[in-house]
C-alpha cells in the first residue's frame, strides 16, 4: 500500500512528466511546420544550384572545368547557364558551389573548399582547370589560403591550370587587394598563369557581391581574353 506522501509524489510526478511531453509534443509540431514553412536551407539551396548548374555544359572542343565559387555558378541569375564561365572556349563544366573559397573554412557548408572538390570534379577529364575565386576567402587569415591552396595544386598536379583572383565587389572591396596579392604570390610559387580581375569595372546587384547578367558576360569575355593571353605567354602544366 502506497503511502500518502509517497501517492503525492508519483501523482506529482505523472502530472509532470506529461507536461513535459505535452510541452516537447508541441514544440515538435512547431518545428515540423516551421520547417515546412520554410523551404530549404542556405546551405541545401547551395548544393540543390551546384548541381543545376553542373548539369548544364555549353560550347564544344577541347574540354575545360571550372571549379568556383557562387560567381562560376550564377547565383542570383534566372537562367544559370550564363553564369560567365559560358564565356570561355571549349567544352565547358562548371563546378562550383557558392560560398566555397581556397580556404577550408570560407564557407559554413561543411567540406566544400576548392580543394574538397576538385579530385571528383576532375572526373570530367578537362584539357584545362580554370580555378575562380577569392571573394569568400576575404576574413580568413592568410594561413588558410595558403594551406587550401596548396593541397588544391597538389590535387591537380598535372594538370593545366589557370587561377582567376577575385573582382573588386564593392561588399568586399576592403578586403580584395589582400586576398588578390596572395593569390598571385602563390601561384607564381607554382609556375601557375594567374589572372586578375581586380581592375574590372562590373555591374553588380544589390548585395554589391554577385554579379547581374550584364556583369557575369562583361566578366566571362576579359577573363577568356586574359586566359588567352597568359597562357600563351607561360606553360600551365603543374608537375606531379
Amino acid at each position: 500500500m502506497l503511502h500518502r506522501g509517497n501517492l503525492r509524489r508519483v501523482v506529482g510526478a505523472s502530472v509532470a512528466w506529461s507536461l513535459l511531453a505535452a510541452l516537447v509534443a508541441g514544440m515538435l509540431a512547431f518545428w515540423v511546420a516551421d520547417t515546412a514553412d520554410a523551404g530549404p536551407t542556405r546551405c541545401q539551396q547551395h548544393r540543390l544550384e551546384a548541381r543545376e548548374r553542373n548539369a548544364i555544359v555549353t560550347g564544344s572542343g577541347p574540354r575545360t572545368l571550372v571549379l568556383g565559387d557562387s560567381w562560376s555558378v550564377g547565383l542570383g541569375q534566372d537562367d544559370l547557364s550564363r553564369s560567365w564561365a559560358s564565356a570561355l572556349p571549349g567544352e565547358v563544366h562548371v563546378r562550383g558551389f557558392s560560398g566555397s573559397g581556397f580556404s577550408e573554412r570560407a564557407s559554413g557548408c561543411g567540406r566544400v573548399s576548392f580543394h574538397d572538390r576538385a579530385p571528383t570534379a576532375l572526373g570530367v577529364r578537362p584539357q584545362l582547370v580554370v580555378v575562380e575565386g577569392g571573394l569568400n576567402d576575404y576574413d580568413q587569415p592568410g594561413a588558410a589560403i595558403d594551406r587550401g591552396f596548396r593541397a588544391l595544386m597538389a590535387d591537380l598536379a598535372g594538370q593545366r591550370v589557370v587561377v582567376v583572383g577575385p573582382a573588386d565587389a564593392p561588399a568586399r572591396s576592403g578586403a580584395v587587394p589582400r586576398v588578390d596579392a596572395q593569390l598571385e604570390l602563390l601561384s607564381g610559387l607554382y609556375g601557375v598563369p594567374y589572372v586578375a580581375t581586380s581592375d574590372l569595372t562590373l555591374d553588380y546587384l544589390a548585395d554589391r557581391l554577385h554579379l547581374t547578367e550584364d556583369g557575369h558576360r562583361a566578366f566571362g569575355e576579359a577573363v577568356a581574353a586574359r586566359i588567352a593571353d597568359v597562357t600563351a605567354a607561360r606553360p600551365a602544366v603543374l608537375g606531379r
